[in-house]
């Protein structure tokens, strides 16, 4: 089994700096950091979504998801690393299809909301599309994988859906924009 944290605290941290997976220290509020504390904040948002009641077909995909988030954060940690490849953004659309299609079409805009799986969804899709927009902002600076964008911005897309399918599950039912509320 690899390394286990016996000491959680190190002091290192403490001038501001943090170590990435190659050694090398940069600034905490560096657009690397940023990018991979997103997809790890984006990671905690489904943990909550996974807190609540779910179907089971939509927690396994979810558990899945937060292990492919947690090596796509050290794919962002360990410059040069790879851990998202082509298949997994494949399984991520197919996945996307095969609920999509046990939907209605959408005929207008959905606000968050539904129940709480659906909400915590929503939250999670929102904090998904944040991390996407972290690592557009580090490839401007810093080598990114395309792989890495194309993951989050599937897996947003995912989310959405899943937000429409847990809101349909739960028996509150999607919340719509009214466009014509001030009419």
């Amino acid at each position: 089994m690899g390394h286990r944290l016996s000491k959680i605290y190190t002091r290192t941290g403490d001038d501001g700096s943090t170590g990435l997976g190659d050694g090398s220290r940069v600034a905490k509020d560096s657009a690397r950091v940023c990018a991979y504390g997103t997809v790890d904040e984006a990671n905690s948002a489904i943990g909550s979504v996974l807190a609540c009641e779910v179907p089971a077909a939509v927690r396994e995909v979810l558990v899945a998801v937060q292990h492919q988030l947690f090596d796509l954060g050290g794919e962002l940690c360990i410059p040069g690393h790879a851990t998202i490849f082509d298949a997994d953004i494949q399984r991520l659309e197919d996945t996307l299809d095969r609920f999509n299609a046990e939907l209605p079409p959408l005929a207008d805009f959905i606000l968050p909301g539904g129940g709480m799986a659906a909400a915590q969804c929503h939250l999670a899709r929102t904090i998904t599309r944040r991390a996407e927009r972290e690592v557009v902002t580090l490839s401007h600076h810093d080598a990114v994988r395309p792989e890495a964008i194309r993951y989050l911005n599937r897996l947003s897309d995912l989310l959405f859906v899943l937000c429409r399918v847990l809101a349909r599950e739960s028996g509150h039912g999607e919340v719509l924009w009214r466009h014509d509320r001030r009419r």
